[in-house]
């Protein structure tokens, strides 16, 4: 798609070498066409690394997005150059009179955390709650569903014996759902976690559909008021690389960490690893940005509530 992306930003130059398409800011100025608006709250500490994944993805459907990025007044990144942030980061008090048609939010290496003891808990909280009159469809990834779920619903989360770490098989629900068009009966999509949601507990909340689960993974994708939220406890945004290298960087600290399941070839961590979820990957952020938030919102941003 025509990604409207702030002049300058590094993820830019970087897909351009990878032949995905996007438009600066200067560019897309010429054209006479409503953008889509999506923010990202981006709590991944590699933030770079992230925006590069979300844009690779958002990029591939003929819709023209304009993307803002922002972070949090409560916390400040440590692996992310400051100046980075100044100039492609706004904070929320900056941005929360303004609508948009999508909001993003990523995980975050919290989940061996209480909700109520994250710094920033009060803060997200409030963004989340602004969500639901700001925005006409909000997608949460791994921690940040979790969290979601959580102030929304009251759905605990559960430690987990080990990391969950690996690329999973998965299949939706056996119902026609806009999200998973084109999708195939089964596919595979990454998991990085210390902890998990669990079935009983969301079926107890009406208003919340799972629509995908793994047998080893447990629940994946769950939908909120009829689609203007979903909660996905999985990374489909990954690159091929990034299971590694949390591997390699977690060896690299002496901690006793299983190797990501189904994800090197022949499980052998010296060969390199098989990139299975692309498609998918790609289909189900074209799908998202197609059926729940292009075919639903409204032209006037004012009018969302």
């Amino acid at each position: 798609m025509p990604l409207k992306l702030p002049d300058k930003l590094p993820a830019i130059e970087i897909l351009k070498g990878e032949n995905i398409f996007v438009m600066d800011t200067s560019r897309a100025m010429s054209q006479d066409i409503r953008p889509l608006r999506i923010v990202v709250l981006n709590l991944m500490p590699l933030k770079i690394t992230t925006e590069t994944d979300l844009i690779r993805l958002i990029s591939n459907t003929p819709l023209q997005i304009e993307l803002k990025l922002m972070k949090l007044r409560s916390h400040t990144s440590k692996n992310t150059p400051v100046e980075h942030m100044r100039v492609f980061y706004k904070d929320f008090e900056y941005l929360r009179d303004e609508k948009f048609d999508g909001l993003i939010v990523t995980g975050a290496p919290l989940e061996q955390m209480q909700f109520e003891e994250v710094s920033y808990w009060n803060e997200l909280t409030g963004i989340f709650d602004w969500a639901r009159t700001h925005v006409t469809s909000t997608l949460f990834i791994c921690w940040a569903a979790q969290a979601a779920l959580y102030h929304y619903y009251g759905v605990p989360k559960y430690p987990l014996e080990h990391k969950m770490s690996g690329i999973f098989r998965h299949t939706t629900i056996n119902e026609p759902v806009p999200i998973f068009r084109g999708f195939d009966d089964e596919f595979w999509a990454p998991h990085s976690r210390h902890s998990e949601v669990r079935r009983s507990d969301i079926e107890r909340v009406d208003g919340l559909k799972i629509l995908s689960e793994s047998d080893e993974a447990g629940v994946f994708l769950v939908s909120g008021r009829g689609g203007r939220e979903f909660f996905m406890t999985g990374h489909m945004e990954y690159s091929p690389l990034t299971l590694d290298t949390e591997y390699r960087r977690d060896l690299g600290k002496g901690m006793d960490i299983d190797m990501p399941k189904h994800y090197y070839r022949d499980d052998d961590p010296t060969k390199q690893p098989l990139d299975r979820w692309r498609a998918h990957a790609n289909l189900f952020y074209s799908n998202w940005l197609n059926y729940y938030v292009y075919q639903e919102t409204p032209y006037n941003l004012q009018e969302i509530g």
